[in-house]
């Protein structure tokens, strides 16, 4: 058996779907970790929170885990972090924005003592056998970085999300000159961003978003409310430099939108002139020609506050006719249909609403085909897994490496929990570990599985049905009830016989139990669940769940 030493990289999520990056790079007994990302719920996950990745198979070699390198503070990318680490004590590097939007998640769940140590584009670190490096690219969020991972049989470039802005907010561009220089010494593999591999052309700069906010905000009469990730910082400072140039005050509103807000501000990242930030209870003390509001709920969550305020829900700012309300988002798949309906909701209540992506007021942070093609063309790597995508982003961007004239053979539409191995001549799938979603209900996390959400799924669509039976336990025999409970299913009063029906098939059931001698309170639930499910069926086409209860006495 060969002893040539080899790089493994294996994906635990952020391949097929939208969310939960994290992919770990393992070369001798060092493992790194590259982001550690959250994805939202389904629509059949009902009453979930949150989605996490399964990290069965870090915690079975944590004593090889060396660090979790992060490439930006998104939620995807960080946020399943408050739960990993309370099974893994490693050290986090990441920017200081990243690490400053980090540590108030860490504190909202109680995690203390972590080691977060901060690094900036350019630096290099050692990490067991590899060298990490941190190269500054543009993303949606400030402090952005891809990583560049040497080992002693190759090189390793993972893009982080990226896009090539050349006129970025801050100034601070994408650096070409490292990503070229890593391509002219040879790069083994690259792992790379195609959320926007079916996109063809450029992404447009950040900074147009600001000259459609200028335009919006030389139109408006009254306020202007701006709903947007609160994580984009650059999208909020363009919004107060607009704010500024015409002379208006900025109150920031919901809890995500303040605690980035004031990282932004403690960190330098936001550049604020005094006496421009208000207290959301300030604002009634201006004219309404006066004033932004910056908030969360550009996706229309339910909680959020734009959302509540389209329903004339929030506390402290309510919508008025003649209110702007920009929308500079556009809907993550799978949430149109909430910010449909929160559009519909501000429209009703008299606002003027931009929200249409043609109006130039969202853009995205993720590179298009032709800044793919270019990064591709910059590092040349050998073997290419292209990742944070579904699988249909995967695919598209496989064929665009493939008809830039990579080999079909080098490149890798991987899956999460493959385990891909590569030296220096060749790369293969070699195995797989345990790798899925672990969900987060509440404080629970991990206790909801596919039975759990199955039977949430029927209590959903049909309703419960609770049958109590109260039994003598010398006898084996019916001392009161059934009493039927319904939730969900039926309305009581309108359907007696129906009630009356069903009493009678439990009554049959516990006959025919007695006959035959049946005594296990197992046995005797199956029957009247299969009985009454049976009849109910037949008369209703629905199937509740039925919970046959037995008292003992």
């Amino acid at each position: 058996m060969s002893k040539q030493p080899k790089i493994q990289i294996i994906p635990l999520g952020g391949l097929g779907e939208i969310g939960k990056n994290m992919t770990v790079v393992r070369f001798g007994d060092d493992i790194i970790v590259i982001d550690s990302g959250l994805a939202f719920p389904e629509d059949d996950m009902l009453g979930i929170d949150l989605v996490i990745p399964d990290i069965t198979y870090l915690v079975e070699h944590k004593e090889l885990v060396r660090a979790i390198v992060l490439t930006h503070g998104h939620e995807d990318h960080i946020g399943a972090l408050p739960y990993v680490l309370k099974q893994l004590d490693v050290p986090i590097y990441g920017t200081r924005l990243t690490l400053g939007i980090l540590s108030g998640r860490l504190k909202e769940n109680n995690v203390a003592n972590a080691i977060l140590n901060p690094v900036n584009p350019g630096d290099q670190i050692q990490i067991g056998a590899m060298k990490v490096g941190f190269i500054r690219v543009s993303h949606s969020i400030a402090d952005s970085v891809g990583l560049w991972i040497k080992t002693p049989i190759g090189t390793i470039v993972h893009t982080g999300d990226f896009k090539l802005d050349q006129t970025p907010v801050d100034g601070k561009v994408t650096d070409f000159h490292k990503f070229a220089e890593l391509g002219d010494q040879g790069v083994l593999v690259m792992l790379a961003d195609s959320t926007n591999a079916e996109r063809p052309g450029y992404t447009a700069s950040e900074r147009s978003v600001g000259q459609t906010f200028d335009e919006t905000f030389r139109n408006a009469r009254e306020r202007i409310i701006i709903a947007t990730f609160s994580s984009n910082v650059h999208r909020i400072q363009q919004a107060i430099d607009t704010a500024c140039k015409y002379k208006r005050k900025v109150a920031v509103l919901g809890r995500s939108m303040v605690n980035v807000v004031n990282i932004a501000l403690e960190l330098g990242y936001l550049n604020v002139p005094e006496g421009v930030l208000i207290d959301i209870d300030e604002i009634n003390n201006y004219p309404a020609s006066g004033v932004v509001i910056c908030t969360t709920g550009s996706q229309g969550e339910p909680m959020s506050a734009l959302t509540r305020m389209a329903m004339s829900d929030h506390k402290k700012v309510e919508i008025m006719p003649g209110d702007t309300v920009i929308i500079s988002a556009t809907p993550i798949p799978g949430n149109e249909k909430l910010v449909s309906r929160t559009i519909d909701f501000l429209l009703r209540q008299g606002a003027e609403v931009v929200y249409e992506a043609a109006s130039g007021i969202h853009v995205s942070g993720h590179a298009s085909q032709e800044e793919l093609k270019l990064m591709h063309n910059l590092i040349r790597p050998k073997f290419f897994i292209p990742v944070h995508g579904e699988y249909r982003h995967l695919v598209k961007h496989s064929k665009l490496a493939q008809n830039m004239g990579m080999p079909k053979e080098n490149v890798f539409i991987a899956e999460n929990g493959q385990i891909l191995e590569f030296t220096p001549e060749r790369g293969a799938v070699v195995g797989k570990v345990t790798a899925g979603n672990v969900l987060v209900d509440g404080l629970g996390v991990g206790d909801v599985g596919n039975i759990v959400l199955r039977d949430r799924r029927q209590l959903s669509q049909d309703g419960i049905l609770i049958i109590v039976v109260t039994m003598d336990k010398q006898r084996g025999c019916v001392i009161a009830g059934p009493d039927i409970v319904s939730r969900g299913f039926v309305y009581v009063r309108e359907s007696e016989r129906l009630m009356e029906d069903a009493k009678e098939r439990v009554n049959q059931a516990l006959e025919k139990c007695e006959t035959s001698g049946i005594t296990e309170w197992a046995a005797i639930k199956a029957n009247i669940r299969d009985s009454l499910g049976k009849y109910l069926y037949e008369k209703t086409r629905r199937r509740p769940m039925i919970l046959p209860i037995i008292m003992e006495i």
